[in-house]
């Protein structure tokens, strides 16, 4: 079995999804120190394009500590962005949910 490739942290270079996610890896998680965190703001970068995704949800699965997050549909008609494309990710920074008003929060999501 290969084994991952080496991750030590940001800049990170992955591939897009065809569901249009992006996957942060266990290794990726676990370095930042993000395991906890349920929304973030996350910048990447596109054809030399910095995109700032602000309040993204970042999806988990049960039994590991990796992460995916969408791309939404207005920044991926508006800067081009494509499945299988890659981009490079930056920055991922933590949106405590007491930064946020609780009129965003509904059912556990936050509204615009």
């Amino acid at each position: 079995m290969p084994s991952p490739k080496p991750v030590d942290g940001l800049p990170y270079r992955t591939k897009i999804y065809v569901n249009n996610q992006v996957l942060l890896p266990a290794r990726l998680v676990r370095a930042l120190g993000i395991d906890w965190v349920r929304y973030a703001d996350i910048t990447i970068r596109h054809n030399g394009e910095v995109i700032t995704l602000r309040k993204t949800l970042l999806l988990r699965t049960r039994h590991t500590a990796s992460r995916q997050f969408t791309i939404p549909r207005e920044v991926r008609e508006k800067y081009g962005v494509m499945p299988l494309d890659e981009v490079e990710i930056l920055d991922v920074r933590p949106l405590r949910i007491k930064e946020v008003s609780t009129e965003q929060v509904i059912n556990g999501r936050i509204r615009e």
